[in-house]
């Protein structure tokens, strides 16, 4: 994937994923989008980061003491994690349900 390419797709989902999460108007879930970093500040504290990462033309994730490295697959129009085949917003889904101790659908 080119540069031009990655940095349409990243950004596009990114801001995606911050209108679906602020769209459930949680008030114990908070998230703010600087950039190509999406942050999701929760109300004890915990913060879960979302970044695209250019020079490795892959969106990271890191939530709690897992993460994720995810490639975008064009055929899928989807990003999938390379370590385990997890796609980012069924990831995002999961851990933001366990950390909140119920089902969100972003």
């Amino acid at each position: 994937m080119d540069r031009k390419t990655f940095v349409t797709e990243a950004d596009r989902t990114l801001a995606d994923l911050e209108r679906r999460i602020a769209d459930l108007e949680l008030e114990q879930l908070e998230p703010d989008l600087a950039g190509d970093v999406l942050t999701l500040e929760f109300a004890d504290g915990t913060k879960f980061i979302i970044n695209a990462h250019s020079a490795a033309r892959q969106i990271w994730m890191a939530a709690g003491t897992e993460a994720w490295h995810f490639d975008y697959d064009a055929e899928r129009d989807a990003w999938i994690a390379s370590k385990n085949g997890d796609e980012l917003y069924d990831a995002v889904r999961r851990v933001l349900s366990d950390k909140l101790g119920f089902s969100v659908d972003v």
